[in-house]
Order: structure tokens, then C-alpha cells, then sequence
């Protein structure tokens, strides 16, 4: 008979007290590692701005805590649109707001205000876009690019009914030099 070529060897054989020792190792490797845990990643790329925790938790200002100067008689104010977004580069959101009387019929002119929030202060009204004296109704608002851009429908004369506008313009809004500056969106075009 044949001497096998390598001797049967202690720790060869498997025994009860073997997996105990192991289950108690993996143990304490899975406990070592919820204690110590490795610093939080800060990679960022080479050409972008950090974001500030500040700005994250910033909430645009809320239309409903502002007073818009419309004269509604018995009806309330009623914010049809709104749109959030840093227009003045800040680091704090504004909001524009449509609003209008409440009225129960017909088509009440609109007005698009934009509203600003400073730390630790009220919401309030910074600019008028769209006067409700203008006469136009909003049809369309959107806040893109530091950028505000709304469809208006409005009457060339008296005469038009309410119920059918024959103006449609197209409006866009930016911040320069300390004031908002209309201009015609490039892709409005007159057909």
C-alpha cells in the first residue's frame, strides 16, 4: 500500500469549533467597518461653481404672502402662474407671478410681477413686467437661462370682443444693468 504523498494534516479537517472561530472573525471585520468609516467625496469638476448649502435650501418667494397692487373691488387676487428661478445671478431664487382678479366671468387682464426674498424678510414685488393696464392676458410663462419668456394675447382696439384677442406677441425679459430688459424671443416670428 501506497503512503499518501502529503500527510493528513490537522487544520485539514473541518470541525464545529472551525466555523465558530470563522463566523466570529467576519463578525468583528463587518463591526470594524460600520465604526470606521472613510471621509465624504468632494470631487468636483476643474470648471464648475460650487453649490453652497445655502443656496440649495433657498425656497423661491411664495406669491401668496405678497400684496399685488390690483384694485379687485369685492373679488380676490388670483395667482394663475408662477415660475421660479435665479434671474439676477444672486444665488437666490425669484418667482414670477400671473395674476389677475378673480372675477366670475369674462377675461380679467393680467399682471406678471416678479418677486424677490431677502434672508430674513417678507416676499415682495421688485418689478412689474406686464401692467393689467396693458390689457393683456398671459397665456404662456416660463422661467429658463436667467430668462423670463410669456405668450401675451391682447385687443387691438375697443371694438374686438374680450373673448376673441387679435394681438399675440411673444415677450422675453433678462436682467441687465440693474433692470429688466424686453425683448422679442428669436423664435417668435410674425408669419
Amino acid at each position: 500500500m501506497q503512503q499518501p504523498a502529503v500527510p493528513e494534516l490537522a487544520h485539514t479537517t473541518t470541525r464545529p469549533v472551525h466555523w465558530l472561530a470563522t463566523a466570529a472573525a467576519v463578525a468583528a471585520v463587518v463591526a470594524a467597518s460600520g465604526v470606521l468609516q472613510p471621509d465624504s467625496a468632494t470631487a468636483a469638476q476643474a470648471d464648475s461653481k460650487p453649490v453652497t448649502a445655502h443656496a440649495a435650501t433657498v425656497a423661491p418667494p411664495d406669491p401668496a404672502a405678497v400684496h399685488f397692487p390690483l384694485n379687485c373691488g369685492p373679488v380676490k387676487v388670483l395667482v394663475q402662474k408662477k415660475a421660479s428661478g435665479d434671474l439676477d445671478g444672486d444665488g437666490r431664487p425669484e418667482t414670477v407671478a400671473v395674476v389677475r382678479c378673480d372675477a366670475g366671468s369674462g377675461t380679467p387682464p393680467n399682471g406678471v410681477y416678479v418677486l424677490t426674498q431677502p434672508a430674513g424678510a417678507k416676499p415682495r414685488i421688485v418689478a412689474t413686467l406686464v401692467d393689467p393696464k396693458d390689457g393683456f392676458t398671459v397665456t404662456g410663462l416660463a422661467v429658463a437661462d436667467k430668462a423670463v419668456t410669456a405668450n401675451l394675447d391682447g385687443y387691438s382696439s375697443p371694438d374686438v370682443p374680450r373673448y376673441q384677442p387679435d394681438v399675440h406677441d411673444k415677450a422675453k425679459w433678462q436682467w441687465k444693468n440693474g433692470s429688466f430688459v424686453r425683448s422679442t424671443p428669436s423664435e417668435a416670428r410674425s408669419v
